[in-house]
């Protein structure tokens, strides 16, 4: 896989360091809450595993699975839900995870339907930011690291179910792709 990289942008120390400081920032905000913390399958897991391990108190979990992308390197605009979660937000404090902001299709759809099942409080928590190619109005709460216009993988991150293992994100060389 190492060699289909184009370059590393993020490293596992920098990458457990923003989780830290992610980690730290969301145990003091929501102190004593219980909130729900809320995962999209399957790029974020890894971010969530490391991230509620920072948090020194009960949080809950869920998962929720959507795709946008559809094997693709660009999001479609057209939000499915595969997997939906498991309990109701409504009256919570939700947290949701999310491993990249790209475009804001996906999360912006999704902030509308919690909305719409009447949660206490939504914010946002992104391991990285893509502010270049946002297409909706979207900005997370709390981000961990910002990244250029690239195509990025690693760490969760995929493309068509490939390199999330990677300890690290990189750009994806585009003759992979193209």
């Amino acid at each position: 896989m190492d060699q289909d990289i184009q370059e590393i942008l993020f490293t596992p120390a920098e990458i457990a360091a923003a989780n830290q400081k992610l980690g730290q920032q969301l145990a003091r905000d929501y102190h004593g809450k219980n909130p729900l913390f809320v995962c999209v399958l399957k790029g974020a897991i890894l971010f969530l595993t490391d991230l509620v391990r920072q948090i020194p108190e009960s949080v809950e979990i869920d998962f929720m699975d959507v795709s946008s992308y559809h094997g693709k390197t660009t999001s479609s605009g057209e939000v499915k839900i595969l997997k939906d979660l498991d309990v109701s937000v409504a009256g919570r404090d939700v947290v949701f995870v999310e491993d990249i902001i790209d475009t804001g299709k996906t999360l912006k759809a999704l902030m509308d339907l919690f909305a719409s099942r009447k949660a206490k409080s939504v914010k946002i928590v992104s391991l990285v930011d893509k502010p270049a190619h946002r297409e909706q109005v979207v900005q997370a709460d709390y981000i961990g690291l910002t990244c250029p216009d690239k195509f990025i993988v690693g760490y969760g991150m995929d493309y068509q179910e490939n390199y999330r293992n990677l300890p690290y994100i990189g750009v994806l060389k585009s003759e992979v792709y193209l």
